[in-house]
């Protein structure tokens, strides 16, 4: 492994000047941070998805690219030396004004990344320059040059060799003397097209780096001090988890919970790199380490909520005692391909969700030709408007009684596509969008705080 460890930034992280300050003597206080992926500007990203989605009047297009200029020049005011970085974000929203425009008139995928992207490469250039003014000996690195992914834009996949091949050429020689400062959640294809990673992509685009470099740590520096038994913000008094083993994370990343990204800890899992995550706004509060082993495995960990879901339900009387259907099913799945959630299965019918994997954020859905083939076969009924509530845990489904204790504190709300007994580390279950903060709520006092 290097000796070197790769700090990541969110957004919150590094929103202003005072925030991008409390990063940089995050920095100064670990000698052994030399590799920096920093997300763009609290809000940016928002602002860019707006415009990709295409703005057909110039006033408010332009309006917006006003409100990034005012956004990133709040912060290289505050600079002894602003030109060089003024004129480098210009440069960007110069670009960005022509890509906005052409979106006007035909959004893509392939623009969408172009637009996006954005955000990234406008506040590495300015981090850069404030630790500049720090007296650190920061340099500002293009991650497209090595982060190598496919072309499928909005949910590329990264081409793991490629991209180790390229960090060890260009990448770790210049962590040697520097503090270098790379983009999160965006890369290139083979074409040098830029791609993202898909939304929340900075996190996993970090751990790729840091399996790259063959770090000797990650950092993933947030505005939550680390990992909570749930969001704080649903149920007031969920508590701070100060370990937690590889799996049980990545089952809350991929059920929702916000702090990470679904595949953030793939890459650190393959090459056993522990992951601290902690709050840039208070990094002195601790944090929670993520390991591949660790002392603690309790029946209930943490809960996870996963906001718009699409539940498609697939219904056939020739399923019944037959073969076959469900390959043809998932047959014409792959042929769009289309990535399945849960799943869970009748005599006569099978409900499945979308994987929600796009940067846009938004509900994913079932392609009309998709749709048509499947009618070919079956009734299908699409839902939105769900949620995902997940109870993270250890050798749940072989703890007598834990079903009844979860269920009876449910027993007033809608419960859908119930998933249980395939992982002993989830027990999942759709709920209405309106009632799931609710059902957080009351799992969470019955798991959680009755023993506290």
């Amino acid at each position: 492994m290097s000796a070197f460890n790769v700090a990541k930034f969110g957004g919150t992280s590094v929103a202003n000047f005072d925030a991008m300050s409390r990063c940089a003597s995050i920095i100064e206080n670990n000698a052994s941070t030399k590799l920096v992926v920093s997300s763009a500007c609290s809000g940016v990203t928002n602002l860019l998805v707006e415009l990709a989605l295409g703005i057909q009047n110039p006033k408010d297009r332009e309006a917006i690219l006003d409100d990034l200029r005012t956004i990133h020049y709040a912060i290289i005011e505050q600079f002894s030396e602003q030109k060089k970085t003024k004129q480098a974000v210009d440069n960007i929203l110069d670009t960005l004004s022509s890509m906005a425009e052409a979106a006007s008139f035909q959004s893509s995928d392939k623009l969408t990344d172009h637009i996006v992207a954005c955000g990234e490469l406008m506040s590495t250039h300015i981090l850069t320059q404030l630790m500049i003014e720090r007296g650190i000996p920061a340099v500002r690195f293009d991650i497209r040059e090595i982060l190598r992914t496919s072309a499928d834009f909005g949910k590329a996949e990264p081409i793991v060799d490629k991209i180790s091949e390229l960090a060890q050429q260009k990448l770790v020689p210049l962590c040697q003397e520097n503090v270098v400062i790379t983009q999160g959640f965006i890369g290139s294809d083979n074409d040098g097209n830029t791609t993202t990673l898909g939304r929340g992509g900075s996190d996993y685009s970090a751990a790729l780096i840091a399996e790259a470099v063959k770090a000797s740590g990650l950092e993933i520096w947030t505005d939550v001090p680390g990992i909570y038994t749930t969001d704080p913000r649903i149920a007031p008094k969920a508590t701070p988890i100060p370990e937690i083993s590889f799996s049980e994370a990545s089952e809350m990343a991929n059920f929702g919970a916000k702090i990470l990204h679904p595949s953030t800890l793939l890459p650190a899992l393959r090459h056993k790199i522990p992951v601290f995550v902690g709050s840039s706004k208070s990094p002195n509060q601790g944090g929670t380490w993520i390991r591949k082993q660790v002392e603690s495995a309790p029946l209930y960990r943490a809960l996870a909520l996963r906001g718009n879901q699409t539940m498609v339900t697939l219904r056939s009387p020739d399923m019944f005692q037959t073969y076959g259907f469900l390959a043809q099913v998932f047959a014409i799945l792959a042929k769009h391909q289309i990535s399945v959630d849960l799943i869970t299965t009748s005599e006569v019918s099978v409900s499945l969700t979308l994987d929600q994997t796009n940067t846009s954020g938004q509900a994913p859905e079932l392609p009309i030709d998709a749709r048509t083939e499947l009618e070919e076969l079956c009734i299908v009924e699409v839902e939105h408007n769900l949620s995902l509530v997940a109870l993270i845990g250890n050798k749940m489904s072989a703890k007598k009684g834990y079903a009844k204790q979860v269920f009876s504190a449910l027993e007033d709300f809608n419960l859908r596509m119930i998933c249980y007994g395939a992982s002993p580390h989830n027990l999942c279950f759709l709920v209405d969008c309106n009632e799931a903060k609710r059902a957080i709520q009351v799992l969470h006092q019955e798991l959680f705080e009755q023993s506290a």
